[in-house]
């Protein structure tokens, strides 16, 4: 299992020792529901500054939905986002304050990811906002 970007592993023998079955997390669902905006995970992490000492990004945008689905019209909480570096209008662009859209709106196949690099003196906090299943 892969937490905060280090690889973690649990041997099966240390869960029999506590006596109880390891939880699963399962996205929250509405009874029907093909998919939630949990099933996309939005993971970013630092990258080599570009020449001019700007600190850069990688940002991976996965669906990991659990029923096989593709979503689409990814859309993230990003606030003003902005980037010393170009990044394709087609994978990632801000259309209003706090509203960025992945993909231009098309389906992110079942276990696919996005990625993209951006450049910035900070990083942005970014997290799903609404998704279509």
């Amino acid at each position: 299992m892969v937490l905060g970007g280090r690889n973690q592993t649990h041997s099966a023998s240390h869960r029999k020792l506590l006596g109880h079955k390891a939880a699963t997390v399962e996205p929250k669902r509405v009874w029907g529901d093909k998919c939630t905006k949990s099933d996309i995970v939005v993971n970013q992490g630092p990258t080599a500054p570009l020449p001019n000492g700007i600190p850069t990004y990688t940002v991976e945008i996965m669906n990991v939905c659990s029923s096989g689905c593709d979503i689409s019209n990814i859309h993230l909480s990003c606030g003003w986002f902005s980037s010393a570096r170009l990044i394709n209008p087609k994978v990632f662009k801000r259309v209003h304050f706090d509203d960025c859209i992945v993909n231009n709106g098309n389906p992110l196949v079942n276990g696919g990811t996005l990625s993209f690099q951006y450049a910035n003196t900070f990083r942005y906090p970014l997290s799903v906002s609404s998704v279509n299943c």
